[in-house]
C-alpha cells in the first residue's frame, strides 16, 4: 500500500497554503508533520482526506485517483482513511458507547440500515466492537458517560476508539495533542503509537512538538510556507534545520511552545471544572 501525493496545492485567493507538495508515504509508518502555525499542516491533511478540495495535483492510493472520487467512493476514502482532530469532534450530550459507534455509520448500506443507525439501532457485534475498543484504551468503565464529562485526554481516546471502528487503513491525526497536559499528551501518542505498531495502521500527525515527533515518529516531515522544507529521520532535525524551519533556534523553539501550551491549560481549565 502507498500513498502517493502529487503537486499538491490548495489556494485561499492569492495564498498557497499548500504549494506543490509531492510525498509518498508506504503502508505502515508513523509520520509526523510539523512547522510553524500557518505552515500547511493541517489543510494537508484535510486535503488527503478530502475535507478541503486540491486547487491542482493528485492524491493516488493503491493506484486510485483519491481527487476524482465522488459520493460513495468518496464516503468510502473517508471511512479507510479517518480523522483525528484536537478537539475530539465528539457529540458531548451521548454517551461514549454511542460515540465510537457513530464510527461504523459509513459501513452501512440501504435506506433501512441508514435510519436504524439514526436511533442508534447498532448490532451485537458493533456494541462488542466498540467495548473491546474502549477496554483496548482503559475506557471501558466510562462507556455509559455523556461524552462531556470526560477528560480531554480521555476524550481523544475516545476519538481513536471511533476512528478504529471505521476499519481505516490510514489515520490522519490533526494536532491530537495540542490542546492536553504532558501527561494526558504521553497517553494520547502512545495510543497512537500502538494503533501503528499493533494493527498496521499508517499514522500523519500534525504535531508542535519536536520531542514528541524525534519520540515517536519514524519519518519527520517539516512545512513552511506549504512547502515541504525537511523529509527525513527524526534523527537528522539537528540545530541547524530547526533554525531553517521555524526561523529560531530550537531553545527559543521549546520556550515559545511552553508558553502556548500554559496559555491553552489555562484558557482550557474553567471549562474542565465546569464538567466537574
Amino acid at each position: 500500500m502507498m500513498l502517493d501525493i502529487e503537486g499538491l496545492t490548495r489556494r485561499f485567493g492569492d495564498v498557497k497554503a499548500v504549494d506543490g507538495v509531492n510525498l509518498s508515504v508506504p503502508a505502515g509508518q508513523f509520520v509526523g508533520v510539523i512547522g510553524r502555525s500557518g505552515a500547511g499542516k493541517s489543510t494537508l491533511l484535510r486535503l488527503i482526506n478530502r475535507l478541503a478540495e486540491p486547487s491542482e495535483g493528485r492524491i493516488i492510493f493503491e493506484g486510485r485517483d483519491v481527487t476524482a472520487l465522488k459520493g460513495r467512493a468518496l464516503r468510502d476514502w473517508r471511512t479507510g482513511c479517518a480523522m483525528i482532530f484536537q478537539q475530539f469532534n465528539l457529540v458531548q450530550r451521548l454517551d461514549v458507547l454511542t460515540n465510537v459507534l457513530i464510527g461504523r455509520l459509513n459501513h452501512r448500506h440501504g435506506m433501512l440500515a441508514r435510519l436504524g443507525s439514526l436511533f442508534c439501532q447498532f448490532s451485537a457485534e458493533e456494541r462488542a466492537m466498540a467495548l473491546a475498543a474502549l477496554e483496548r484504551f482503559d475506557l471501558l468503565s466510562t462507556a455509559l458517560q455523556r461524552a462531556d464529562t470526560l477528560s480531554g485526554g480521555q476524550q481523544q481516546r475516545v476519538a481513536i476508539c471511533r476512528a478504529l471502528m471505521q476499519q481505516p487503513r490510514i489515520i490522519l491525526a490533526d494536532e491530537p495533542i495540542a490542546s492536553l497536559d504532558p501527561r494526558n499528551a504521553r497517553t494520547v501518542m502512545d495510543a497512537l503509537a500502538q494503533v501503528n505498531s499493533r494493527d498496521g495502521i499508517t499514522v500523519l500527525v500534525n504535531l508542535h512538538h519536536l520531542e514528541t515527533a524525534r519520540e515517536y515518529c519514524t519519518r519527520v516531515i517539516a512545512m513552511q510556507h506549504g512547502r515541504v522544507v525537511f523529509d527525513g529521520a527524526p534523527s537528522q532535525l539537528d540545530a541547524a534545520r530547526i533554525t531553517q524551519i521555524y526561523g529560531i533556534t530550537e531553545a527559543e523553539f521549546q520556550a515559545e511552545a511552553a508558553a502556548a501550551v500554559n496559555a491553552s491549560h489555562a484558557y482550557s481549565a474553567p471549562h474542565q471544572a465546569a464538567m466537574a
